[in-house]
């Protein structure tokens, strides 16, 4: 397994984050399990999470698959760099109380208690803000953080779903706080969606953010979905996320292009996903998020994965990022 640094931290994680949002709602707690060994036995040292992944009924319940995998000792805990959110209400049977989202320091506070509790840990390497919260003052947020940081409960904060100025704001105010700030962006970046490049990557490279993009396959768009179509398949098209992505003409000529081109080369159109993400600049590592041991493997052959400057020269012409800002911005 390949590693770097996550953004200005000394933390040395892993080329492929494992994203863990499918256990519970599609893999059970024992699958679950056999993944997470796998993938710590492969090397994998980042583990992604939420409050609220296990969704509906079931928030926190992805957070207390975790918690008992953690529970079986073998210094599966001491061995994984451990990355959580909060954000998302929390409220169950419908009913939305306030101060059970967002993030208000009372939140906050709740939240990342809440996810020790369910995570059976004392403290979290990596909180992250999941989502922009536009009535809550970033030096509110940096205060709460602060204390979590001084009890040892938060070791470094992140952000999710920021825009470039998001950024910007949050750690110039940490910055006047004398507060660490911001260390790593999870964002949605992917060859079919390149608009991070923009501002958001750009702003996180100058505060010294590590990039981690979710969706790296766009849903299962990048992962040969016409070739699964012409099967008979029902796997994931990003459908879930963008409506039918493949009703596209202009998409779905796309997509046919980056499946011919590989298929010329011998080459899984999932694993090229992924591989192109860690030739780019800032870019941490993907998150991936298996529902099967199989699904892990093929992540893994990704990071051993070396892709030549014309197929790089290729996939952009197949799927041209908006170039570079403030050029992009031109008209």
């Amino acid at each position: 397994m390949k590693y770097t640094q996550l953004g200005r931290t000394g933390l040395k994680v892993s080329r492929i984050v494992l994203g863990t949002m499918n256990f519970g709602p599609q893999t059970d707690e024992a699958e679950s399990h056999t993944i997470m060994d796998a993938a710590q036995g492969a090397g994998i040292n980042f583990f992604d999470t939420a409050n609220v992944y296990g969704w509906g009924a079931n928030k926190g319940r992805t957070e207390e698959i975790l918690g008992s995998w953690f529970a079986k000792g073998g210094d599966r805990r001491e061995k994984t760099v451990l990355a959580t959110k909060g954000f998302a209400n929390m409220g169950v049977d419908g009913k939305v109380w306030p101060n059970q989202d967002k993030l208000s320091a009372l939140n906050i506070r709740h939240s990342v208690d809440a996810s020790l509790r369910r995570l059976g840990t004392d403290y979290i390497d990596l909180y992250q803000f999941h989502h922009v919260d536009r009535s809550t003052p970033w030096e509110e947020i940096w205060q709460a953080m602060d204390v979590l940081v001084q009890q040892g409960k938060v070791l470094y904060v992140g952000s999710s779903n920021h825009a470039g100025w998001n950024l910007a704001q949050a750690n110039e105010t940490a910055a006047r706080r004398g507060s660490y700030g911001l260390v790593s962006e999870q964002c949605l970046y992917n060859l079919a969606e390149r608009r991070a490049e923009m501002e958001v990557i750009p702003a996180a490279r100058e505060y010294g953010l590590g990039v981690i993009p979710w969706s790296p396959l766009h849903g299962g768009l990048l992962g040969g979905a016409i070739r699964k179509e012409s099967q008979g398949g029902s796997g994931r098209t990003g459908s879930g996320r963008s409506g039918d992505a493949l009703a596209n003409t202009q998409l779905r000529a796309q997509v046919q292009r980056y499946e011919d081109l590989l298929e010329k080369h011998g080459l899984e159109p999932g694993e090229v996903g992924l591989a192109w993400l860690l030739t780019r600049p800032g870019v941490t590592g993907p998150i991936v998020g298996p529902r099967t041991a199989e699904q892990l493997a093929s992540a893994l052959r990704a990071v051993e994965l070396e892709l030549d400057e014309s197929l790089l020269t290729s996939l952009d012409e197949i799927f041209p990022g908006p170039g570079p800002s403030p050029e992009a911005f031109a008209w």
